[in-house]
């Protein structure tokens, strides 16, 4: 089968809203692809219900804040791909936030094809990197927003040049992390001794934002 080139392929790329490396990757889309759609998504918009009429040949969800509709993977006729700012042992929500309460040593990114169920298609490629004893869910993040933007030039690069994605045997390694694991994550209760709240506090503080309360006979406060 005759491969097309770059120019021809109609690409859709979701990145998020209002972050530097969606909108850097973007344009790389754009520069590359020109038959390409971008759109940037945010938890506080619904889904465009105008996506599902978009028809091509490779989605690329890049942070994308939204749940990619089956209706809409199906219309990606080579591959519809995800960057996950997580390694595989770490799916779904929450990840680095998870990794830091659970102590972990090292941590990644992946980049995986996408199914209807969050962080499960089979994986492209997985970047891994070491976690500092003073890292927080910040730099954590950060530094995997670092990793995937380098990623993602390999993964696209790769397709620009006419190569098929990579494989690799890695595999998800459990059952996508909810909101609602990580809601429980940032409780604290009166019964939790210091070392845990103190486990709880660096695993759910983003910057200057305190994501944890105290929840007392089934009040926050």
């Amino acid at each position: 089968m005759t491969r097309k080139k770059a120019g021809d392929l109609r690409v859709l790329f979701i990145g998020k809203k209002d972050d530097y490396y969606s909108g850097i990757a973007a344009q790389f889309i754009q520069l590359h692809f020109p038959n390409s759609k971008i759109v940037f998504s945010s938890r506080h918009i619904p889904f465009p219900e105008e996506l599902f009429e978009w028809k091509g040949d490779y989605i690329i969800s890049y942070l994308a804040q939204w749940i990619i509709p089956a209706a809409l993977l199906s219309n990606a006729g080579i591959a519809a791909i995800n960057f996950h700012p997580g390694p595989p042992a770490y799916p779904g929500i929450g990840c680095t936030n998870f990794a830091l309460y659970n102590g972990e040593k090292e941590f990644g990114i992946t980049c995986h094809h996408m199914q209807p169920m969050v962080d499960s298609g089979s994986i492209i490629a997985v970047r891994k990197f070491p976690i500092l004893p003073d890292d927080t869910v910040y730099s954590l993040t950060h530094r995997c927003y670092a990793e995937i933007i380098n990623l993602f030039y390999f993964i696209i690069t790769g397709i620009i040049q006419g190569k098929e994605l990579p494989k690799t045997d890695e595999a998800w390694l459990r059952k996508p992390y909810t909101r609602k694991q990580l809601d429980a994550l940032c409780e604290l209760t009166n019964d939790m001794d210091q070392a845990e709240i103190n486990r709880r506090l660096k695993a759910t503080t983003f910057g200057d934002k305190i994501w944890a309360y105290i929840k007392e006979n089934n009040a926050t406060s």
